[in-house]
């Protein structure tokens, strides 16, 4: 492999030089002109609103005269790989990508845009003059899996709209596919549902925010909040489609719902706890203020849920159904005659029944429900499938069971978990994660026949909030371990013990370039810079290799 083939992130399956031997690469200047067949106009649209704004040249449609960028959908490179894999065929006058769908025909986009140089991931040229050049080079590349995800917490810290749709061009970067946006939890609704405006009148707002882990003694006074109107969701959506990108959703329920019950407060247990006091929640942790079991709280999350698909043509909906305490279920004279109602066995059963009327409900629209792995108690639901995140356990559990799985667990894939030891490290939290260690996780774990790994979707790495205030700090601790990520899911690796982590960081240091031009806050391989450190700020860090549960 020539240096070409060096630097590229995620690295690809295949990847040569053209013709054998070498020969000349491809030079991009004023004649250049893109020719968009059948099917790739929006890779098009992409190509001259990033290339063409890094590079200052026109990246015109194709006339007949001067070099070209030949961009068209195979069907037939997808026969064993899917819909994303794709060829890119770079000699003489003519660059081809060439993809089995338009997503791959994207993805192959990027290869090229890493080609070009670091300088191609600009807004605007900034060495007039400049040779855009690429070498001569084949690369075939298809992705591991089809579940390349990222989870955006921006309920316990709100991260406004153009950081979405920033983050879905960092994703998109990455060959990433999948965004998870978690919508609602005890700290803020973030999504404005007609029927219900309380929501985000008074939900999508606290008086104040715990500063550090939740045993700090420090506060920011300030109000926070805020929420996306349901024009800037149709935006976010379209925007992550233009990039072959499934925006996921999740409502919370039944736990995690302090918020919600804050605004109506009828949703919550009223015979046991005076929800009319309650606000919207100002510290970390788990609430133990969770919905009522009843028809109403079912008819009103249904209103949600209408509005929700009506946003999001996701198939997937995701319910959380997460870290629900029982304490107010087992107090509840309500609830137990819910559950006696209904002859479950306690309230572990009664969760289920929550999570089973909405994967029905969904089921009935074409829609398939997902959730957390404690969904797996008290029953999983038909249909339902399960993101793992308490360890591999729960994945291994339902993969077994013949439901589908999304791997993210936390002692792996947390990113808000530290990057080092030391005090160095802002608001520390959970176990060291280092670049490396993300780069030898594996979605599957052993143990599993053919079948049951048939059944992992992917993985999904989760940023949670309650300690990641604003973009930079979200950049910091994704970046750079969300590219080795990318590269855990898309490339065909050995494993991970196997795998070569010296040229990984060496594909690294041209990476950093392309981070840098994208303005991306990361964290530098020497440890955090002076304003990336947090110095006073508790955190909760865990001693220790992490267990492989």
């Amino acid at each position: 492999m020539d240096d070409f083939g060096t630097h590229l992130i995620p690295a690809p399956r295949r990847i040569r030089p053209t013709p054998p031997g070498g020969g000349a690469g491809f030079v991009l200047d004023e004649q250049t002109g893109i020719d968009a067949q059948p099917g790739t106009e929006g890779v098009a649209r992409w190509m001259r609103a990033t290339a063409g704004a890094a590079t200052g040249l026109p990246l015109a449609p194709h006339t007949g005269s001067g070099n070209r960028i030949l961009l068209r959908v195979l069907p037939g490179l997808g026969e064993q790989d899917g819909p994303e894999a794709h060829r890119i065929v770079v000699g003489g006058g003519l660059v081809e990508i060439a993809g089995a769908g338009a997503a791959g025909v994207f993805r192959g986009a990027q290869t090229f845009r890493q080609l070009l140089g670091p300088e191609a991931f600009r807004r605007a040229p900034v060495a007039p003059g400049q040779r855009w050049e690429l070498p001569a080079v084949v690369v075939e590349d298809a992705p591991r899996f089809a579940w390349r995800g990222v989870l955006l917490d921006v309920a316990r810290h709100f991260l406004p709209k153009d950081g979405v749709l920033r983050y879905l061009d960092l994703l998109a970067a990455h060959k990433l596919n999948v965004l998870h946006l978690h919508l609602t939890d005890d700290q803020g609704w973030r999504i404005e549902i007609l029927r219900h405006p309380r929501l985000t009148e008074v939900g999508a707002w606290r008086p104040r925010t715990k500063a550090g882990h939740r045993a700090s003694p420090l506060w920011d006074e300030r109000p926070h909040g805020g929420y996306y109107t349901q024009d800037d969701i149709r935006e976010i959506v379209a925007y992550a489609a233009e990039r072959h990108i499934t925006v996921v959703p999740e409502i919370d329920i039944p736990g995690h719902s302090q918020a919600a019950i804050a605004a109506y407060p009828e949703l919550g247990n009223a015979d046991v706890v005076d929800t009319a006091a309650l606000t919207v929640w100002d510290t970390w942790g788990v609430s133990p203020n969770v919905l009522a079991p009843s028809d109403a709280v079912l008819a009103f999350y249904e209103d949600v849920l209408t509005e929700v698909l009506g946003l999001f043509p996701s198939t997937f909906v995701h319910i959380g159904g997460d870290e629900c305490p029982k304490d107010q279920w087992k107090a509840s004279p309500a609830a137990q005659a819910r559950i006696r109602e209904l002859g479950l066995a306690g309230e572990d059963e009664l969760q289920s029944w929550f999570v089973r009327h909405f994967d029905r409900w969904l089921a009935e629209r074409g829609r398939r429900l997902a959730g957390w792995d404690e969904i797996l108690e008290g029953g999983l639901a038909e249909g339902a499938t399960v993101s793992s995140w308490r360890g591999y356990a729960g994945g291994i559990a339902a993969a077994r069971a013949g439901h589908d799985v999304v791997m993210c667990p936390e002692q792996q894939v947390y990113l808000d978990h530290r990057q080092a030891p030391g005090t160095d490290e802002p608001v520390p939290i959970g176990y060291v994660r280092t670049l490396e260690d993300v780069y030898r996780f594996d979605p599957v774990p052993p143990g599993l026949t053919g079948a049951e790994a048939a059944r992992i979707l992917g993985a999904q790495a989760n940023l949670w909030s309650e300690v990641t205030e604003n973009q930079q700090r979200v950049d910091y601790q994704a970046f750079p371990r969300l590219a080795a990520f990318a590269e855990a899911v898309w490339s065909e690796l050995p494993a991970p013990a196997e795998r070569d982590y010296p040229a990984f960081e060496r594909r690294m240091t041209a990476h950093y370039a392309r981070l840098d031009a994208l303005g991306v806050d990361y964290r530098p391989p020497g440890g955090p810079r002076p304003w990336q450190r947090r110095p006073g700020v508790l955190g909760r860090p865990i001693e220790g290799a992490p267990p492989i549960v």
